[in-house]
């Protein structure tokens, strides 16, 4: 704002009389608005509420009436106190109450004539019509105006907080009251502390808005821990509008001010690209200075960049040590990452027990993740004792924290009765809300729920949805439940060539399914060329997690196909396949023990086996069975069974 001193004549740069005449009869007015609240309406904490609402039905637009203001080149002398008040409540500007401040002492700067003081306590404030019966001057007439106003909204603008404060100081602990002491001295500690309090509710009622409103005095005073907090403010919408300009703003004065948390917040701004371009480059840059300042989250950001290779070179043994670092310095998430190296070995040798008690550790520190990650290592045996029950506990309250993983894991527990009562519904009700917070195996498993309508109606087009989602996500079980659509041609038209394509991409994602049925693609030559020996391959390869994968594998052994026929191979293969529950393997190693193929005849197991592979449904395994019932082989002869399994293999489209 420009200063011009008192100009006892009146000057105006606008060259719009009717501009002229509206400023005039604006001053006027406001000046009356304030008298009336005084003097009828009563003053109350609302007073300016009033003014407001009286402004906003003025026939200009507020950002036009403050620019006219501003632009008149008395507008120090005349209209100083009302554009103060723009600035104090944001009328056609942003908020900006140190300004404010400026302009309401500008009254007592530019009041250095006292001639007139008689005048202005008996008369102006009685009635301004008189002004003119007693011919004072136009500019006189405005100065007093802004005067008089100035003085009365300096009083509201310095007592207000006082007073609100006087009334708050009931609800605060002594060590709050001490910080407004020393915050209202200006001493921007104590204005950070104070903005602290009010965050997070500690010794006051939490007030977002007044924890921003300290933040920022601290942050404007050049403390660095406050321009962090308050770029974490604007960062995360806090006590004012989300406004990541402004937090990257504020964090890099931080961060150049060397706060290690700023500079870690910074290099988030890079990272995500938010207030600034997306630097992966920039973000590494930020994160090993923060982490070199021992800041816990710079140096568990600066292990993910070396994880990654974001911004650097992939570096699994740099991002174990940064983790390790970061977890010895409490921070959940890396505490968390550590425990997820030690389980997976990344950069590390594999220790369940280190990361079960990396995990137990994040979790303590109120992790989501590490509750998700524990409960795996209670539900798989892994670090822990085996314990459905503890690992259901744990993804349930995963699971009600919204996290994507701990909803898909639990729907599995409902899905397979472990750790709870199997029920399908819920499963069906867990997978979808993991499946829409976009985890690939939460939107495999939805698939399956509909492919095989388990928990809800049968939908094979539905299931393909889910399907396709999860394999575009990388979801090496999603790509081969996909191929398996297209092989069947469910939800999809039939298309072996797709199939093999989608089959191939599981494999390359270590799906042991996906490798089997590369394998089948191989066997019977759809999709791609019959080759029989790249079939025993990949069923090879599909053997150490797919009990189909190792049926098959068996079933290539006994017939010498893509490799030497070996007996006992075959009958080794089809009983790791059985013991694991393969049904179609149980009836193989069935044959095995009737026919004497890779060990000895032996029918009552022969029977065993057959009775295990019917009730799982295999209808070779139900004919068999049938037959053991006919002819009393390895139990004692029974028509009426030997009926019913023949009749449930018949049903299926077994033909004897």
């Amino acid at each position: 704002m420009s200063s011009n001193g008192i100009n006892e004549q009146i000057t105006i740069i606008s060259n719009d009389d009717n501009d002229e005449n509206f400023l005039k009869k604006f001053s006027k007015d406001f000046y009356q608005e304030i008298i009336e609240i005084i003097n009828i309406k009563e003053l109350n904490n609302k007073f300016q509420d009033d003014l407001i609402e009286w402004i906003n039905n003025l026939e200009k637009d507020n950002e036009t009436i403050l620019e006219l203001m501003e632009n008149h080149k008395n507008n120090e002398i005349w209209f100083s106190s009302i554009i103060g008040f723009f600035y104090q409540y944001g009328i056609g500007c942003n908020i900006n109450k140190d300004k404010s401040f400026e302009l309401y002492l500008l009254i007592i700067k530019n009041n250095n004539n006292n001639d007139k003081k008689e005048f202005l306590n008996q008369t102006i404030s009685k009635n301004l019509n008189l002004l003119e019966e007693k011919n004072i001057k136009d500019f006189d007439i405005f100065k007093y105006i802004n005067n008089i106003i100035g003085k009365y909204l300096l009083s509201l603008f310095y007592y207000k907080d006082i007073i609100i404060d006087m009334i708050n100081l009931k609800y605060m602990s002594d060590v709050v009251i001490n910080y407004l002491k020393s915050a209202r001295k200006n001493d921007s500690i104590a204005q950070f502390n104070l903005g602290y309090c009010y965050g997070y509710g500690e010794g006051v009622p939490q007030d977002c808005e007044k924890a921003f409103e300290w933040y920022f005095k601290s942050a404007d005073n050049g403390y660095s821990k406050g321009q962090n907090y308050l770029g974490g403010c604007y960062f995360y919408g806090i006590g004012t509008a989300q406004d990541f300009n402004q937090a990257f703003g504020w964090y890099l004065k931080s961060a150049n001010n060397g706060y290690a948390d700023g500079q870690n917040s910074l290099g988030e701004c890079y990272y995500y690209g938010k207030g600034t371009t997306h630097d992966l480059s920039k973000a590494f840059k930020w994160f090993a200075k923060s982490a070199s300042n021992e800041c816990a989250n710079g140096q568990n950001n600066l292990g993910d960049c070396y994880f990654y290779g974001r911004g650097i070179l992939q570096d699994y043994k740099k991002a174990f040590k940064w983790y390790l670092k970061s977890a010895n310095n409490g921070c959940a998430d890396g505490q968390h990452n550590l425990g997820d190296c030690y389980y997976y070995g990344f950069g590390t040798f594999k220790n369940y027990r280190k990361a079960y008690e990396w995990f137990l550790a994040s979790v303590n520190n109120r992790c989501i993740k590490g509750l998700n990650n524990l409960g795996e290592c209670y539900y798989y045996g892994l670090g822990v004792k085996k314990d459905y029950n503890e690992a259901f506990e744990l993804f349930f309250e995963s699971a009600n924290y919204g996290f994507p993983d701990g909803q898909n894991n639990l729907g599995e527990c409902y899905y397979y009765g472990r750790g709870t009562r199997q029920d399908y519904e819920k499963a069906f009700e867990w997978f979808s809300k993991s499946a829409n917070g976009g985890f690939p195996k939460g939107q495999n498993n939805l698939g399956e729920c509909y492919y095989n309508g388990k928990g809800t109606k049968q939908d094979y087009d539905k299931a393909f949805e889910c399907f396709a989602l999860s394999a575009d996500d990388e979801c090496g079980e999603g790509q081969n439940n996909l191929g398996e659509c297209y092989y069947y041609g469910r939800g999809i038209q039939q298309n072996y060539k797709k199939a093999f394509e989608w089959y191939s991409k599981s494999a390359a994602n270590e799906c042991a399914e996906g490798k089997n049925n590369i394998g089948e693609c191989y066997y019977y030559g759809r999709g791609i060329q019959q080759n029989y020996e790249k079939a025993f391959e990949w069923y090879e390869k599909s053997a150490n997690k797919s009990t189909k994968g190792l049926n098959n594998l068996g079933k290539c052994y006994r017939y010498g196909i893509g490799t030497k026929q070996n007996y006992k191979r075959a009958f080794e293969c089809y009983s790791k396949s059985a013991d694991k529950g393969c049904a179609k393997g149980q009836n193989n190693l069935g044959n095995c023990y009737r026919d004497g193929i890779g060990t000895d005849k032996d029918i009552n197991k022969a029977f065993k086996w057959y009775n295990k592979s019917a009730n799982s449904g295999n209808i070779s395994g139900q004919s068999n069975l049938g037959y053991c019932y006919e002819y009393g082989e390895g139990v004692a002869q029974d028509y009426e069974k030997a009926f019913k399994w023949y009749s449930k293999s018949a049903k299926y489209g077994y033909n004897t």
